[in-house]
């Protein structure tokens, strides 16, 4: 395959003159990609941009990776609060393919408004059924029982983040961007500069929620119902127990509606056996068995400009034609973000992926790009298709491969199978689900 392959031949346009010939466009825009009808082409072959699919498939590679390995290697496995670590990657990874693909699916509208429909239903199915996969309803590889008390249910998690992360972004190409002819970067930032002034709300809004909101003292119950005390009155506190992020979660879902298992669980505060989970220590904070989503509403707004990230990283490809300027552009634009989050880190604002800080956003979008350069370089320029078949495959089956495999459904199903007894089941033979 030659090295000069142009993604798009530049045809016509009505109304914008970098429009590119395609097969068709991608019409879903979900990183896990709830259907795919659209999807971005070579034009020259009719191949397709395999670049996107497999960044997609590695990254449910990892997810299932970190999901299944993570409890016996802690430096893959989720850091237990300020850090990252390779399962820390995986959710930014999924919403920078959001963005890139978001760039295809409105490249060219006939309506805004039924383009505006579309989007709004894509987020209720991904809601829907993030809020039915990690709500409870389903109770795990030890209990063949299922339901759930609605009073209980969990109702944020990862598809739920995908959802609102998509739908600002979608909303945003729909009905902020210009109309005028994009001829070289600057102009190109000029064409969606109204992005840009999106994700600088958001991210105020944020820091001034974060380091602004005063939070006070409170109480939970733990499974036993005793009654524990967190004393905070504090205000821009960013540690487990006292942080913004967490009180705004108790407040408006209700403190029975987060995530039980909180990721802090692990630290030597609150762990014996830290890394990982153990019992508590003498003199153990009051917080460490409170509930805490680590896809809570303010971390998953601020993880909208993740996927805004990588929606500008899919305008270049729309834009620009040749192979060079593309990898320039992503390059420079990712090792600004790297270093941008490295700096804050360095000063005070630490990499935090359950408080979805600034400095994690620019660290890990600035990775997220140099993965997907990289990608691209070797998949879509020099053409080692044939060795990324596997993880192309699952990129264009994600979302029935994160339902089936990474949401365990598939293990629950084979081991509500059993002989005689529940023990005696395939799964507990081979040392699943004991």
């Amino acid at each position: 395959m030659r090295t000069e392959l142009a993604m798009y031949e530049p045809i016509k346009s009505t109304d914008d003159g970098d429009q590119w010939r395609e097969k068709k466009d991608i019409e879903s825009a979900s990183s896990l990609q709830i259907s795919s009808h659209h999807r971005p082409y070579l034009s020259s072959d009719k191949e397709r941009l395999v670049s996107l699919d497999v960044f997609r498939g590695l990254t449910v590679t990892l997810m299932i990776l970190v999901d299944d390995v993570g409890g016996i290697f802690p430096a893959i496995n989720h850091s237990p609060w300020d850090g990252v670590t390779l399962a820390d990657l995986v959710m930014p990874f999924f919403l920078f393919i959001v963005g890139v693909s978001l760039a295809f699916a409105y490249k060219n509208l006939s309506c805004k408004y039924a383009a505006t429909r579309k989007a709004l239903l894509r987020s209720f199915k991904l809601l829907s059924l993030g809020l039915f996969l990690q709500g409870g309803f389903i109770h795990g590889l030890n209990n063949l029982t299922y339901g759930i008390d609605i009073e209980k249910i969990r109702l944020m998690g990862i598809l739920q983040r995908i959802a609102i992360a998509y739908l600002v972004a979608a909303l945003c190409e729909i009905w902020f961007k210009g109309n005028h002819n994009v001829t070289s970067e600057l102009s190109m930032i000029k064409k969606y500069k109204f992005h840009w002034v999106v994700a600088f709300v958001i991210t105020t809004t944020y820091l001034s929620m974060l380091y602004g909101l005063y939070v006070p003292d409170w109480e939970y119950q733990d499974q036993g119902s005793t009654t524990f005390l967190v004393k905070c009155g504090v205000r821009g506190n960013t540690g487990p127990g006292c942080n913004a992020v967490g009180m705004l979660d108790r407040m408006l879902l209700g403190i029975h509606h987060l995530y039980r298992k909180p990721v802090y669980a692990r630290t030597k505060q609150c762990s014996i056996y830290s890394p990982h989970n153990g019992p508590l220590p003498p003199g153990a904070p009051s917080w460490c068995q409170a509930p805490f989503d680590p896809e809570g509403l303010l971390s998953s707004l601020m993880a909208t400009v993740t996927c805004l990230v990588g929606l500008h990283y899919g305008h270049i490809i729309i834009h620009f034609k040749d192979h060079k300027r593309r990898l320039n552009q992503w390059i420079l634009r990712s090792f600004c973000l790297l270093m941008l989050g490295l700096a804050l880190d360095l000063f005070g604002m630490h990499l935090n992926k359950p408080l979805y800080t600034l400095s994690y956003v620019c660290v890990t979008a600035g990775a997220s790009g140099f993965l997907f350069s990289t990608i691209y370089l070797m998949v879509d320029v020099y053409g080692y298709k044939r060795a990324s078949l596997v993880l192309q495959w699952m990129g264009i089956h994600a979302l029935p491969i994160y339902v089936l495999i990474a949401c365990n459904l598939v293990f629950l199903i084979i081991h509500g199978f059993y002989w005689k007894k529940p023990i005696n089941n395939l799964l507990h033979l081979i040392g699943i689900g004991k």
